[in-house]
């Protein structure tokens, strides 16, 4: 494990503090000192991405992908020092970081899939008209190609998953663009691995230098000079909305504003429809009891809002959800700055008014340090309504009941709502019939709704849509996880009257996965 910054391939000696990861469950310092980078290795590492960035975009498909199967393989031989260290970074347990690492792993074979396929760069062609009156039609073809170096920040919840080599990486990898990681402060040593595996595989796959660069910080000094520095093409981010915010309102003070792909969190509300409470209520109160408190409830899909109507299913639903939530035990938080922010937030919203205690749980470690404590509480759509702060995301196991009196107060609870990464129906099929207007208002909140299931899973795959209207997401069109990730770091390029010899491959006359355009615009796929 070497904790000396990388730029471009090699690791560098810097004069900046030492720094040292911490156990979050002991408070113990851990093996292995890390250095501060400073803004002229992030001037070094971004000089270098843009040199690396016009061998990577002209870079063979099969290349591509071989460097993305190639950090799969690196980080699969590290994999039981991987996890025990990511495990003592994070207070996270050893079998959720080991399907973290196959998560991991297996995004970046998919992007490694996609990019030796090929369709994705959505190659189009308009062919020439020269006869055409009253004046002759160019020959236009266009494609999506990278847009540059792309600046990642790990996230403090995912060690692996959306970290150094996590979904952000790999899709800007496959779209083309060199990366420059700001490694996340809880996990020096589990970046460091991940960062070593990259390298190796660069370097195994003959990658320009420069494709990969890894800095450390412990503020925020070196993320503000990645963001702002004027190489740089896009941001991606995962975390809280006060840090993507930041990020952004830097990225827009540039002179050449840039992107910032920034995943912000939300409260992921829960609709509990009457017949399916009545019928399924024990059966919903363990689901969500287990779904609010996994992981300590430090997902950004954890299910911090729960809607219903009043009725007496709704009291027997409260009390199910009371037992299961008072037998859970404690987690071990990511950081102290975290657990210390969800006891003070959590302890504030209890606190406002008309808000109800149902259960805290009461199942603590007293030896370890930073532990969960779940809550449940509840309000009255109104007090809902006329308190914002209600609204805001409390990152940690807690969520609001919001009681309603009929579905028409339901549905104004709903309309307050801002933009959702995710929104849950529970509902009997026979229901869905009866409440459209409902889902269409749902719908409208957020980038992904899920019938009859918990948030809190998220799979990566084509269809996934992990990202929603704002804050949820700073830009709804797009999804963080997922092989559409990558068109976050792509732009479109139209090429007119090229001759066929000087135009990329994708574009190219025979090409299967060319799209041709016909005059009256019917799309047509060249091998059918």
């Amino acid at each position: 494990m070497d904790g000396r910054n990388i730029v471009a391939c090699s690791y560098i000696e810097t004069d900046g503090k030492s720094l040292n990861a911490v156990n979050p469950a002991t408070g113990l310092t851990l093996e292995g000192a890390f250095f501060k980078a400073n803004e002229n290795l992030v001037d070094d590492a971004l000089k270098a991405a843009a040199k690396a960035f016009y061998e990577c975009r002209n870079l063979n498909k099969d290349l591509k992908a071989a460097f993305l199967n190639a950090i799969a393989d690196e980080i699969t031989d590290i994999g039981e020092a991987l996890v025990n260290r990511a495990s003592a970074e994070s207070g996270l347990p050893l079998g959720r970081l080991q399907g973290e690492l196959g998560r991991t792993t297996s995004q970046l074979r998919l992007f490694a899939n996609l990019v030796a396929e090929g369709s994705w760069v959505d190659a189009i062609i308009d062919t020439a008209l020269p006869d055409r009156q009253p004046l002759p039609k160019p020959d236009i073809r266009r494609m999506l190609v990278p847009i540059g170096p792309v600046v990642v920040f790990g996230a403090s919840n995912f060690p692996l998953a959306f970290s150094v080599a996590g979904g952000d990486t790999a899709s800007a990898l496959a779209a083309g663009c060199p990366v420059i990681v700001k490694a996340h402060p809880a996990h020096y040593g589990t970046s460091a691995l991940v960062a070593a595996a990259i390298i190796k595989a660069a370097e195994k796959t003959a990658m320009p230098k420069g494709v990969f660069s890894m800095l450390y910080d412990d503020g925020y000094t070196v993320g503000a000079a990645l963001v702002q520095h004027p190489l740089t093409k896009a941001v991606a981010f995962t975390g809280s909305f006060k840090g993507g915010m930041a990020l952004i309102r830097l990225a827009q003070q540039r002179k050449q504003p840039i992107p910032v792909f920034a995943e912000m969190g939300s409260i992921n509300p829960v609709v509990f429809l009457p017949e399916a409470l009545e019928n399924r209520t024990e059966e919903l109160a363990k689901k969500y009891a287990a779904s609010i408190t996994l992981g300590a409830g430090q997902f950004c899909t954890n299910p911090g809002l729960l809607l219903a109507i009043k009725s007496p299913a709704l009291e027997n639903f409260k009390k199910h959800l009371k037992d299961a939530i008072e037998i859970v035990p404690s987690a071990t938080m990511l950081t102290s700055g975290i657990a210390d922010h969800y006891a003070e937030l959590s302890a504030e919203i209890i606190n406002e008014g008309g808000v109800e205690v149902i259960v805290v749980s009461n199942l603590v470690n007293k030896e370890l340090k930073n532990q969960s404590q779940a809550k449940i509480a509840q309000v009255s759509v109104n007090d809902f309504i006329e308190n914002p702060k209600l609204r805001e995301e409390i990152f940690g196991p807690y969520s609001l009941l919001v009681v309603a009196d009929d579905m028409e107060e339901l549905e104004k609870a709903v309309e307050v709502l801002d933009g959702q990464l995710t929104v849950s129906l529970m509902a009997e099929k026979q229901e869905l019939r009866n409440y459209q207007n409902l889902i269409d208002k749902l719908s409208d909140k957020t980038g992904r709704i899920i019938l009859n299931g918990a948030s809190t899973g998220v799979e990566v795959c084509a269809a996934m849509q992990h990202g929603g209207p704002f804050p949820a997401s700073s830009d709804s069109r797009f999804t963080s996880v997922g092989s559409t990730a990558v068109n976050r770091f792509v732009r479109p390029l139209a090429y007119q009257d090229w001759d066929q010899g000087l135009l990329p491959d994708e574009l190219k006359d025979g090409n299967p996965l060319n799209i041709y355009r016909t005059l009256n615009q019917k799309i047509t796929k060249s091998h059918e």
